[in-house]
């Protein structure tokens, strides 16, 4: 294994009676990585995460830490800490001694115990609150409490499982860039579970996305979001079009989609002139115009919505199925209303079309 690795998970395979909750997956965690585990309930994250915890165990499979097969090692043994959805916070001790509960038992010092408390409180930015208790903290201050009691161990590895989960929008969307900083900070190697693709997208080096056990696709945010390869990665990340042609010719990987009675323009590698084919489109990515050019589907727009800056349209194609166009408003304000009902021309940028693999 590469010494640039912190995690190697080897086909691990966990099962909870005849429900198969991960299937052989493999992935290595790169050291000093923000790595998101993305996927709908029941996909299987959270069991990734615990069997990296020690908290399950897999029946076939290695998970190997910091280059040490620890697969049957228990979670105090691991040099692993995880912070949860519900921050357990002990209701009858100060910050202080809920930051210091692990040290306490791994019988530290006092002095020592003293300083790395004082330094962990400071990176969460809690200096000055170490003598309120629970009750006295808003919600946000809870989950740097509980970040700083995983992180006053000094892990290799920090394991957190939808942590910001119970705080509401605008302190979630704070907590996010907060942690994501820290993460650079600190250079130690992180894993996020989430369902939220937004939270996804902003915070990680690189996300998994996982389905029923499996491993759909690892990349980048944006490789994941612009060019995914199957029609699930497609639809759960962002607003998804996927329209169905058949292929009438193919130059150099420019591809001819025949859609009804009108033709469009995507790239692929591989696909053959007579093949049938799905198309994704983002919404952003489609142009809208009152204007027939070439390599247009004809429309009509059955209803909108204002964004401030940008419209939502949904257009009806000829094939029967709706569009979802994202305009932007770079012109003046023309109410909604006065373009429903309206025929139009849509088109994209061949470049914009993913052909989509499963």
């Amino acid at each position: 294994m590469e010494d640039a690795y912190e995690v190697e998970l080897e086909k691990v395979t966990k099962r909870f009676g005849d429900v198969t909750a991960v299937d052989s997956v493999s992935l290595v965690v790169r050291r000093s990585e923000f790595l998101t585990l993305l996927g709908p309930s029941g996909c299987g994250k959270t069991t990734l995460l615990r069997m990296i915890a020690g908290f399950e165990w897999p029946e076939t499979g290695r998970v190997i830490l910091g280059g040490r097969d620890v697969t049957d090692l228990s979670p105090h043994q691991r040099d692993v800490t995880t912070v949860f959805q519900h921050y357990a916070l002990f209701p009858h001790m100060n910050v202080f001694d809920n930051v210091a509960f692990g040290l306490e038992r791994r019988r530290a010092r006092r002095d020592e115990i003293t300083r790395r408390v004082a330094t962990a409180l400071e990176m969460v930015r809690l200096t000055g609150l170490d003598e309120r208790g629970p009750s006295e903290l808003s919600g946000g201050q809870q989950q740097r409490v509980a970040l700083a009691r995983a992180l006053v161990l000094e892990p290799r590895v920090l394991l957190l499982d939808e942590p910001l989960a119970a705080l509401d929008l605008k302190l979630r969307k704070q907590m996010q860039l907060e942690l994501k900083g820290l993460q650079r900070r600190l250079g130690i190697s992180f894993i996020y579970v989430t369902h939220d693709q937004e939270e996804a997208l902003t915070m990680s080096d690189r996300i998994v996305v996982m389905n029923a056990g499996r491993i759909e696709q690892t990349g980048r945010a944006e490789e994941i979001y612009e060019r995914p390869l199957t029609e699930f990665v497609a639809s759960f990340i962002g607003v998804s079009n996927i329209v169905e042609g058949t292929i009438e010719s193919v130059t150099d990987g420019l591809l001819v989609v025949g859609i009804g009675n009108a033709r469009v323009s995507a790239r692929g590698d591989g696909i053959a002139a007579g093949a049938r084919v799905r198309l994704l489109i983002r919404p952003e990515k489609i142009n809208i115009s009152s204007d027939v050019s070439e390599r247009t589907l004809m429309g009509k727009i059955e209803s909108g919505v204002y964004l401030g800056e940008s419209t939502q349209w949904r257009v009806s194609i000829e094939s029967g199925q709706a569009l979802t166009v994202l305009e932007q408003n770079r012109q003046p304000f023309n109410p909604v209303q006065t373009r429903i009902g309206q025929t139009v021309f849509v088109s994209w940028e061949p470049d914009s079309a993913v052909v989509l693999g499963g």
